[in-house]
């Protein structure tokens, strides 16, 4: 990462989430000063107060913010059988993304806002190579809740602010899901490939994820769309192959589509649909990726 220009305001919502975690503390450690947003009361001068579902926003720091990042939002995991679970996915993050987007749009100052998003707004593709340009397609529940999740950020868009969707695909870190499921499942020797093994998977390391998300805070020019996501997506069976010998186990056998279908549910278009996606945004912006591909991800994430 090159080195940090001016020391920048930051504003972050989700900052007590694995990723929010990560990203303050690599904001802090290139001098910058970042002000969590929590809905509980402030334990000092570096966290303040927010209510989004009442439409509580502190605007006085919005206004003394350079950028706002948004990573708010309930967990991916839980029960795909369940229609709390998937109101509460797409509402938690429509609702925070607008709610930050109206303050940013009604900030005194020219304040960025990074909004996070995900790489399932692509939908299924097949074997098409997917740069930030492509369509969204299909009715998957992830791919619909993205398409309402970025639309919740106009307010900011349509006031001029320089708006970053964060197009994140899974971070690969065996501190957190999916892969500290997954090791243990591979290790245990019932790894498997999911289908055919032939859709596409897109997929982050956590360094790479961070590292990106700094570079578009710092760099005042990059707006739009952004995968966050390997350069070059592993195949299914590809990533089956790499993770199964990263652990030294082996992974001959295949989960059949249809009984993913009925155990995953909703979820199950996540499982099966291709994401060939690349991060050309990024790579024009300048960013340089320390992990290319699944077998580097695997080194960087499992520590070996």
């Amino acid at each position: 990462m090159a080195s940090a220009p001016r020391p920048l305001s930051v504003l972050v919502a989700g900052s007590s989430g694995f990723l929010g975690t990560h990203l303050t503390a690599a904001l802090r450690d290139r001098g910058h000063q970042v002000t969590a947003l929590v809905r509980r009361d402030p334990s000092g001068e570096h966290e303040a107060r927010w209510d989004p579902y009442a439409g509580q926003v502190p605007q006085d720091r919005v206004d003394a913010a350079d950028v706002v990042v948004n990573l708010a939002g309930s967990p991916t995991a839980g029960n795909p059988h369940s229609q709390k679970w998937a109101d509460e996915l797409r509402e938690s993050r429509v609702t925070t993304t607008r709610v930050l987007a109206e303050a940013v749009a009604a900030a005194a100052g020219p304040t960025a806002y990074l909004a996070g998003n995900g790489i399932s707004w692509y939908g299924d593709h097949g074997d098409q190579v997917l740069g930030e340009a492509a369509d969204t397609r299909g009715h998957g529940l992830l791919t619909e809740v993205t398409r309402v999740w970025q639309e919740a950020a106009r307010p900011a868009q349509d006031a001029g602010a320089r708006v970053c969707f964060l197009r994140t695909s899974p971070v690969m870190d065996a501190a957190a899901p999916p892969l500290k499921q997954l090791r243990l499942v591979f290790k245990a020797g019932l790894g498997a490939k999911l289908g055919n093994g032939q859709q596409y998977m897109a997929m982050s390391s956590l360094r790479d994820w961070v590292g990106a998300v700094v570079h578009l805070a710092e760099h005042d020019t990059a707006a739009g769309p952004f995968n966050i996501c390997l350069p070059t997506a592993p195949t299914n069976a590809e990533f089956t192959r790499a993770l199964a010998r990263a652990v030294h186990r082996p992974a001959l056998v295949a989960v059949p589509s249809p009984l993913i279908r009925v155990g995953a549910s909703r979820m199950a278009s996540e499982l099966l649909n291709s994401y060939r996606t690349v991060p050309q945004a990024l790579l024009d912006a300048g960013f340089t990726f320390a992990d290319r591909d699944v077998d580097k991800l695997l080194a960087t994430a499992l520590g070996s």
